[in-house]
């Protein structure tokens, strides 16, 4: 395995870590606003790249590191040459946005109601 090899698969690894930051990140944030707010900016990221199709660094870099190892890079998003291909071979990628959007907007809604728990009468 070359460096480039290595630095695309660390590469896969972070990405796969972002995913279960974006997630499961709520669950470290209480009593903690900095993360919060940086959890709140991920998420808000998160549907952007879903939604409005915005490049996500992690996949070019994933791809420019295959390329420079003599690998076949892919053309379609993280979530969906990985995940799709494993877990979901068979189901459209307007389904797959749709359900991720759907977990950061509820992960949105945990923040709304902490927020309204610690807020009573409003902002």
């Amino acid at each position: 395995m070359n460096i480039y090899a290595a630095l695309a698969v660390a590469t896969l690894a972070l990405h796969l870590l972002w995913i279960l930051w974006v997630l499961l990140g709520w669950v470290f944030t209480r009593y903690r606003p900095w993360l919060r707010w940086l959890h709140i900016g991920s998420l808000t990221y998160a549907i952007g790249i879903e939604v409005f199709l915005w490049p996500c660094p992690l996949t070019y870099a994933e791809n420019f590191f295959l390329r420079r190892a003599g690998r076949q890079p892919y053309a379609e998003s993280f979530l969906i040459h990985y995940l799709e291909a494993v877990i979901y071979p068979d189901i459209p990628q307007w389904l797959i946005t749709l359900v991720g959007v759907t977990l950061c907007v509820a992960i949105f809604a945990i923040y709304a109601l902490r927020f309204r728990r610690r807020h009573p009468t409003g902002w």
